[in-house]
C-alpha cells in the first residue's frame, strides 16, 4: 500500500528509508544533507563505496548502522542522478530510466531482505529536477504491488513526525 504523508522522512518508523542521490554525491543539498548530518558514518561509507565500486545510475546501495540518535537504521541510496561532471561538483540531473531501474532494485531488495515497510521522499525532484508527475507513476508501477506499507513523504516538514498508518493511499 502506498501512502502519501507530510512530515520529516528521517523521523519515519519504516524499516528502510530510501533516498535519491548521484554516484559520488557529496550530500550537500536537501534530504541528502539532512542524512549526512544525521548519519555521518553512512555518508563516509557511501563515499568509500563509490570510490571502490564506481556505481552506475539506476543502481542501489544499502547501509545499515546507527544514526546520531542511537537508533539502528537501514537506508537505501537510490542512484537516480548522473554523477557530477567534476570532483566536488553537484550531481547531474536525474533521469526517469535511472529512477525506474533504482526502484526495481529496491523492489528486489525488499523481497530479499524481508523488509516490512519503506519510506521515500519525492525522489529525484529536488536537485534531480524531475517532475513529481513523472516519478509517482514509476513508484506505483515498481512498488505498488508490494504487500507492505510504502510511505511517500511528499510534503517535507522538518522535525514533524508523519502519521504512518493504513488509509488514504496515494492517487
Amino acid at each position: 500500500m502506498i501512502q502519501e504523508l507530510s512530515g520529516d522522512l528521517l523521523l519515519s518508523g519504516a524499516d528502510l528509508i530510501g533516498y535519491g542521490v548521484a554516484p559520488h554525491d557529496d550530500f550537500k543539498n536537501g534530504i541528502a544533507l539532512a542524512l549526512r548530518e544525521a548519519c555521518p558514518a553512512m555518508y563516509k561509507d557511501f563515499r568509500h563505496y563509490c570510490k571502490q565500486h564506481h556505481p552506475k545510475p539506476g543502481s542501489l546501495w544499502l547501509w545499515q548502522g546507527v544514526d546520531h540518535a542511537g537508533r539502528r537504521r537501514r537506508y537505501a541510496a537510490l542512484l537516480t542522478q548522473e554523477p557530477a561532471s567534476r570532483s566536488g561538483g553537484h550531481g547531474g540531473r536525474a533521469h526517469t530510466e535511472h529512477v525506474n531501474h533504482a526502484l526495481h532494485e529496491l523492489k528486489k531488495l525488499v523481497a530479499k531482505e524481508s523488509i516490512g515497510s519503506v519510506a521515500l521522499p519525492k525522489l529525484a525532484t529536488g536537485v534531480g529536477a524531475l517532475d513529481w508527475q513523472h516519478v509517482l507513476p514509476l513508484i506505483r508501477a515498481q512498488l505498488g504491488e508490494l504487500r507492505i506499507p510504502i510511505y511517500l513523504y511528499t510534503d517535507y516538514k522538518p522535525g514533524v513526525q508523519g502519521k504512518e498508518a493504513p488509509g488514504n493511499p496515494a492517487r
